[in-house]
């Protein structure tokens, strides 16, 4: 780290209290985040002479504010910012603004920041381009990198984001208790949303995307350090940390994707793994079970085995029934389906999955499982139409090289 690189991470790790707050004051996207801007500059300036202010936060939401404030008054001709000494030495300011920024306080700002970047009106692919600039502060390029489009389109994205914030007329007071329950579970959504953008690539785009893995789960510990007894938010935290562990051994070194059963476990991060394990041993201890601390069950039984052989399949094919009870889909049946055959055989799982051909003729993965379970029942001709249809379906080439590999073993 250079010698200013530690203000730059100081700043980074306070900025969804400091937006949080300036959006409170000002009640406009871009005005909260000129004025954290120049916060930012300011604290670059002063604090490699002075060191950091007791509460960095306070001090970075006053200096913002009183900057945002002295361009209004420049505009309208009226009275300047002070000069930069007083600016650096706030003493009784800071300490004032400390206290009244308690835990609480924070907290219903980042809440009302989160809410806001995942405004009903607004698009998933929005919401997350907002969230990562908004509250991340990613610059526009390397949000425009990871989602693959150029800085251009991404830009009028964010702008047409925050145009329909505006134009919504957002409500910026704290959400009562039953309004913050319904949004607890959109912010949660678009978490898992940034997180699945990130975790969801090739090899050859991780360098770009993988950072909006490590972004998520940032933010996921925000919101749980917001709310420490919500078993919910711990299960999303843990499937986050469960899933990330494997990155390293999801690809070859030419870029193929490895299975999971297939993979080297002794690549799994056992940091991730220890965190994301007891994180959803305290959240099944609320007996309050949810989506995300069932998926995230799922994933402990796999971080649990030692080898793919001592996975507890019939347990995975248990929480799978009551995932579909709980959230109803035809993408966690096909999921439930990969545990029947390891269960039950080939044959169950291809019972299972076949009403879902109607609804799922587009997906990707619904012909690659198709494909593999007539494979190991040796049906060879209607396992490789399955298997030709996932490869005009892929999304990536790693998706279509992968499931090649499967067609060229059934023509060998």
């Amino acid at each position: 780290m250079n010698d200013l690189g530690w203000i730059d991470a100081v700043v980074a790790g306070v900025r969804p209290q400091v937006m949080g707050a300036l959006l409170r004051y000002f009640r406009d996207l871009d005005t909260a985040e000129e004025a954290f801007q120049e916060a930012g500059l300011r604290a670059l300036r002063t604090w490699p002479q002075n060191g950091p202010p007791r509460d960095t936060a306070a001090w970075l939401i006053l200096v913002g504010r009183n900057a945002a404030m002295d361009d209004v008054r420049k505009r309208a001709r009226q009275t300047e910012l002070p000069d930069e000494a007083e600016l650096s030495d706030l003493g009784d300011a800071e300490a004032s603004l400390a206290d009244r920024l308690d835990g609480e306080h924070y907290r219903d700002d980042i809440l009302r920041l989160l809410f806001i970047c995942c405004h009903p009106e607004l698009p998933a692919t929005q919401q997350i381009a907002l969230a990562l600039r908004i509250v991340c502060g990613l610059s526009v390029g390397q949000i425009a990198r990871a989602f693959l489009v150029s800085e251009a389109a991404m830009e009028q994205r964010i702008t047409r984001a925050k145009a329909k914030i505006g134009n919504a007329k957002v409500a910026f007071e704290t959400p009562g208790a039953p309004e913050r329950a319904e949004r607890l579970a959109a912010v949660a959504a678009m978490l898992y949303l940034i997180f699945n953008e990130g975790y969801s690539t090739t090899l050859a785009e991780a360098e770009a995307r993988a950072p909006l893995a490590e972004e998520a789960i940032r933010l996921v510990r925000l919101l749980l350090r917001l709310f420490p007894t919500e078993p919910e938010i711990m299960g999303l935290t843990a499937l986050m940390l469960l899933q990330q562990s494997r990155a390293a051994a999801r690809f070859d070194g030419d870029g193929n994707v490895i299975l999971l059963e297939d993979q080297d476990r002794n690549l799994w991060s056992t940091s991730d793994i220890a965190e994301g394990l007891a994180l959803i041993d305290k959240a099944m201890r609320h007996r309050r079970p949810g989506p995300y601390q069932i998926q995230a069950a799922i994933a402990a039984l796999h971080a649990r085995a030692e080898c793919a052989e001592n996975t507890d399949w019939p347990q995975i094919d248990l929480l799978y029934a009551n995932l579909e009870r709980l959230q109803p889909s035809p993408v966690v049946t096909l999921n439930r389906a990969v545990a029947v055959s390891k269960v039950k055989g080939p044959q169950a799982a291809l019972d299972m999955i076949e009403p879902l051909g109607a609804r799922l003729q587009g997906y990707f993965y619904f012909h690659g499982v198709k494909g593999a379970l007539l494979q190991r029942l040796d049906r060879n001709d209607e396992a490789r139409e399955a298997f030709r249809r996932a490869i005009a379906l892929a999304h990536t080439p790693a998706e279509a090289a992968h499931i090649r590999q499967h067609l060229d073993r059934l023509s060998s």
